[in-house]
């Protein structure tokens, strides 16, 4: 009666167990029955007995699947009371009780199943004694025989309720799996929008830097050109043809998420250079780079984001500093690389700057976007500045001792 208490589960993990327990139960009715016929028992009484305990077991079955624990436990009950009267009809039946014993052990919880079983086993040993002596071999052999089943049927519930309890686990596993399923597939999404966010960022930060400095220049050299000569007038024009065309080429790389036209071909060092000798020939301005340290093998995000910092700044010195003289300095060490850029230009006060204002270092947008760019990449910006001493930038990132 194994199935009687349980669910489906329990049915799948103790299911031979259980085939087992019913033939064993049939077999010692059977045995009991035959010897009783051999001895000389009362026919009909013996089969009306039969009759009864093979049926009650049989209610028992048929009501397994709908059955609840303490209903079964009566079913026990009447089910022990059947086989002592077929005990009290023939002594032969006596064996029966090692079925008691296994279901006892499976309904019933320890202290209860150990109560049953001695009343049980008392009945057992008595009915052998018929006249005869007492022996150790008829205690010994019966407690024996008890203790044995009620271990049986202990450690048949025991692997039951563990193969039900793995199966839960099993269940809680897929369900978790499903929820972790669920949520990656919300995570890419989430990440799928970032990333669009990103690149949207990137776009404006490379049109700022790249395309917004190339219309500045040509803004400024269009304007000092309204009162040159013939000679500064045609130096003005390819100044402006060249910024135009840069800023072409630009776009293009900024579409095609490209390094800026600088980068494509030299790296970060003689992309300053360029940078600096156009400043100085559209402005007069002294511009002068030093190089400290390796710098030759840098990510080209390291590049790609000094350039920026760097032409946003020198953009500003062309447009606000009123400076005669800047010094670009670019110092590459094992774990970091930083660029310095100081200008001896009219200067302003940091302190009373907010990074909205235009015409500050780096423009303002060109400021904010420039240290949300070296932020990313885990550096960080700082300007020192006062009115009439001129800036000093410092942009610098780490490069974590990987060089591409």
């Amino acid at each position: 009666m194994t199935v009687m208490a349980h669910d489906g589960g329990e049915r799948g993990a103790g299911s031979l167990l259980s085939r087992m327990q019913h033939g064993l139960f049939v077999l010692l009715t059977g045995i009991g029955l035959a010897r009783a016929l051999t001895t000389g028992a009362a026919l009909a009484p013996v089969l009306l007995g039969v009759t009864l305990l093979l049926g009650w077991y049989a209610a028992g079955l048929a009501l397994a699947r709908r059955t609840h624990t303490n209903l079964a436990i009566w079913w026990l009950l009447g089910l022990t009371a059947v086989w002592l009267g077929l005990v009290l009809v023939s002594s032969e039946f006596v064996w029966v009780a090692v079925s008691l014993w296994l279901l006892a052990g499976h309904f019933l919880r320890v202290p209860w199943a150990i109560a049953y079983t001695i009343p049980v086993l008392v009945i057992v040993i008595a009915s052998q004694q018929h006249g005869r002596p007492w022996t150790s071999a008829m205690i010994m052999g019966p407690a024996v025989g008890a203790l044995f089943s009620l271990a049986l049927s202990l450690g048949q519930h025991r692997l039951v309720r563990d193969g039900i309890e793995r199966q839960r686990l099993v269940d809680a596993l897929m369900a978790a799996q499903a929820e972790s399923e669920t949520l990656h597939a919300e995570l890419a999404s989430a990440q799928r929008e970032s990333g669009a966010l990103a690149e949207r960022t990137r776009l404006s930060r490379d049109i700022h830097d790249g395309l917004a400095q190339s219309f500045s220049s040509i803004l400024l050299t269009a304007r000092g050109a309204r009162e040159a000569t013939p000679e500064t007038l045609a130096r003005a024009l390819r100044q402006v043809e060249t910024s135009a065309q840069e800023g072409l080429d630009e776009s293009r790389r900024v579409v095609s998420a490209l390094a800026p036209r600088d980068l494509t071909d030299t790296g970060l060092t003689a992309a300053l250079h360029r940078t600096l000798d156009s400043l100085s020939q559209s402005t007069g301005i002294d511009a002068t780079l030093h190089v400290d340290g390796d710098v030759t093998s840098l990510p080209t995000t390291v590049e790609v984001a000094l350039l920026r910092v760097a032409q946003g700044a020198l953009a500003n010195v062309r447009q606000h500093a009123r400076a005669g003289r800047v010094v670009v300095t670019l110092t590459g060490a094992d774990d970091s690389v930083r660029l310095d850029i100081v200008d001896d230009g009219r200067g302003f006060d940091p302190s009373h700057a907010p990074e909205a204002t235009p015409d500050l270092a780096l423009g303002g947008y060109g400021l904010r976007a420039s240290r949300e760019r070296l932020r990313d990449l885990g550096g960080g910006l700082d300007v020192e500045s006062r009115p009439g001493d001129g800036t000093a930038l410092t942009a610098y990132l780490p490069l974590g001792g990987v060089r591409s």
